[in-house]
């Protein structure tokens, strides 16, 4: 680490796309700004791999709202902007039900009119009941109740309402309606949409910013204390050496920041009350599956929701073997100039159930999740086994390996870790935390949008305290 200055003004644990564009604005906000991640890419979940045959596979690029492609103008360059691109075929496909949609509002309501014959007053009433919902609103009503109160006894429309958000961040119908509330209204605009060229050319575009607006970048560099001086930050220890900051803006785990960056005894009795409700969300597990070069697939839709259980639900969903899983099928388009094929199969799963498991069964276990996987992609590409020439499985285990999250979580905690995460600089002055965290903050275009709200606050610290 010798390119690194001894002091900055802000530090930056963590290079997830929150990470990411919090140092970015901080740096375009004239303060020095140095990076540190632990792993050899930048990006956190939003990351990528290379394997031997020329497959190139992405971890979280599934899918985000229209209000990515303003964000990423407003606060990266047009250039990231101009390669968001819409997902026009999402596909459900279970016992209940089994259509394609756009999955913008117009044709979502269409679907529940049409398909599923809910009044159409019912229906606009739930999408302004739910637009209408604010953080700052009694926050007691869950899910189940939102939808018990506009279906009553409708199991399939709670599927297709509730099915996709658990995938994108974890949700359950016992969980504050507020949280899904939020993130469903997001979605339900202009559709799904997705970055064209992959994670590689996004975290490539976005380095050459960070690069360009004179951010330093450590690469293989964990954070291992975050050091305070009189209730205020006064650096950090990266790798065993002792840097000088003003600021520290992290996007590790909240949960992590606290109990092991920071430490417990620097935080009021309060404070940690408060904070030892927060709960670790749900991790996930993928299998990466490659097409052999010059081989072809058939179009199957961009993002297919499947199952065989007979009826939602959030136990079904997590359970190691689950029937329940996305594929999502990145075909050339997905990446110009690329001209393979690759299916990435995601469920979501519970951290315990995999770490339990002898190093024998770990194995075993994840050779079962691979046959699962590709067996029920058979239903759409019935001759796709013979044409895969590559096939990885990642578990919680892997996700907590390279990302460092508590319990190896996809999506950070649930709603209650929100207001430490906002409140953690009145306790620590200096101290300011993104990423991930309830709902509302979860995904892409949350944890972007979180990176961009705490960056602005930690730029008014620093200027207030030089």
């Amino acid at each position: 680490m010798k390119e690194i200055k001894n002091s900055y003004d802000v530090v930056v644990i963590g290079s997830g796309l929150a990470g990411l564009t919090a140092a970015n604005m901080l740096a375009k906000a004239e303060n020095s700004v140095l990076l540190c991640e632990h792993h050899f890419n930048l990006g956190g979940l939003a990351t990528w791999f290379n394997r031997k045959g020329g497959h190139i596979f992405d971890v979280s690029l599934h899918g985000f709202p229209v209000g990515m492609i303003k964000t990423c103008r407003k606060y990266w360059n047009k250039e990231i902007a101009d390669s968001i691109v819409q997902l026009k075929d999402i596909r459900f496909d279970n016992p209940q039900f089994s259509f394609t949609t756009t999955f913008d509002v117009n044709d979502f309501k269409d679907k529940l009119v049409n398909n599923f014959k809910v009044p159409q007053a019912t229906v606009d009433d739930f999408f302004t009941t739910v637009r209408g919902m604010d953080y700052f609103q009694d926050n007691k009503m869950t899910a189940r109740e939102l939808f018990n109160r506009f279906f009553p006894g409708r199991s399939d429309v709670v599927r297709l309402l509730m099915e996709p958000i658990t995938y994108a961040n974890g949700s359950t119908l016992d969980d504050p309606a507020i949280s899904y509330g939020i993130v469903f209204s997001n979605f339900m605009s202009k559709g799904v949409f997705t970055f064209e060229g992959g994670t590689d050319k996004l975290i490539g575009a976005m380095k050459e910013e960070l690069e360009k607006n004179a951010v330093d970048i450590a690469l293989k560099s964990r954070v291992e204390k975050i050091l305070t001086k009189g209730k205020a930050v006064s650096g950090v220890v990266v790798n065993g050496r002792e840097i000088k900051c003003k600021s520290v803006v992290s996007n590790a785990n909240i949960v992590t920041t606290v109990n092991d960056l920071c430490g417990r005894e620097n935080f009021s009795e309060g404070f940690l009350k408060q904070f030892d409700t927060v709960r670790i969300n749900n991790s996930s597990s993928q299998v990466y599956m490659g097409i052999k070069k010059g081989e072809k697939i058939d179009f199957i839709g961009d993002l297919i929701f499947t199952s065989f259980a007979p009826e939602f639900s959030s136990s079904e969903l997590i359970d190691k073997n689950t029937s329940s899983r996305t594929f999502s099928v990145y075909y050339p388009k997905t990446r110009p100039g690329h001209d393979m094929y690759s299916i990435v199969s995601s469920t979501n799963s519970n951290y315990n159930d995999w770490a339990k498991l002898s190093k024998e069964d770990y194995q075993k276990e994840k050779e079962a999740l691979i046959e699962r996987s590709i067996k029920h992609l058979e239903k759409y590409v019935p001759d796709v086994r013979k044409k895969i020439d590559y096939v990885e499985a990642a578990t919680p285990l892997t996700f907590k390996r390279y990302t460092l999250h508590p319990g190896g979580s996809s999506f950070g905690t649930k709603f209650e870790g929100l207001k430490p995460s906002m409140e953690i600089g009145n306790e620590v002055g200096g101290l300011f935390h993104t990423g991930s965290v309830g709902i509302i903050m979860s995904g892409w275009l949350g944890t972007v949008n979180y990176g961009v709200i705490v960056a602005n606050n930690a730029d008014r610290y620093v200027k207030a305290n030089s």
